[in-house]
């Protein structure tokens, strides 16, 4: 008979191979960890935004499982830095030394928020990061605008893309028809007219990804 522990060190084996992750799983599911960051949270209110960041950052460098640092990123959701331009390089850490989708999709909607707060410095440092050698760098800039709807800035979601248009790493082909496939919901005028003018330079999945919402697309002639 499995106890729970022997069914959480299933699911501990399982999401380790699932997510090809070094690090190990505890097995602990995802909304289990968010209910464990808020009551934490909720009983040890941090101090400051810089108090913040630094056990952000503490949790995310001294994890070892990557249930915490879920937790790191879950801590980055307190409304008390939703606004704090200085979680921008917090961000870039984490995108960097955690490498996989997981992490970078997790703090897209982070950087989404800081994005509407701060649109000048943020749009800057996204231009750069779109070119950046790292790919999961420029994952994040391409997905930083997933939560935009409307408030979208279509110069910089084309600029963003544009400079990976020839990437052949699957992580930003899917990117960029993810981020197009989101906008198509509020403009999908906008998303076709963009994938005609780039027809030939978008990968046929970042094409199907970004078409999927838009009935009858049309094709360049």
């Amino acid at each position: 008979m499995e106890t729970a522990a022997d069914q959480d060190l299933i699911a501990a084996v399982g999401a380790q191979a699932y997510m090809k992750s070094a690090i190990p799983f505890l097995g602990v599911r995802v909304p289990d960890v968010r209910r464990i960051v808020a009551r934490a949270a909720a009983d040890f209110p941090p101090a400051s935004p810089a108090q913040l960041r630094a056990t952000v950052l503490e949790l995310w460098r001294t994890s070892a499982f990557r249930e915490e640092r879920y937790a790191a990123i879950d801590l980055t959701g307190i409304r008390l830095v939703a606004r704090d331009l200085e979680m921008l390089p917090v961000y870039g850490e984490i995108i960097r030394s955690g490498a996989w989708w997981d992490f970078v999709d997790g703090v897209s909607g982070r950087i989404c928020a800081l994005l509407q707060a701060h649109p000048v410095a943020v749009s800057a440092t996204l231009r750069e990061w779109s070119r950046d050698p790292d790919l999961w760098i420029r994952r994040a800039a391409i997905t930083s605008q997933l939560c935009a709807k409307g408030a979208t800035d279509t110069a910089l979601l084309a600029a963003v893309i544009e400079p990976n248009l020839a990437h052949r790493g699957f992580f930003i082909r899917k990117a960029i028809g993810w981020a197009l496939r989101e906008y198509a919901k509020t403009d999908p005028g906008w998303v076709e007219a963009f994938v005609v003018r780039h027809w030939d330079a978008l990968s046929p999945l970042s094409r199907r990804e970004a078409l999927r919402r838009i009935t009858s697309p049309r094709e360049p002639q």
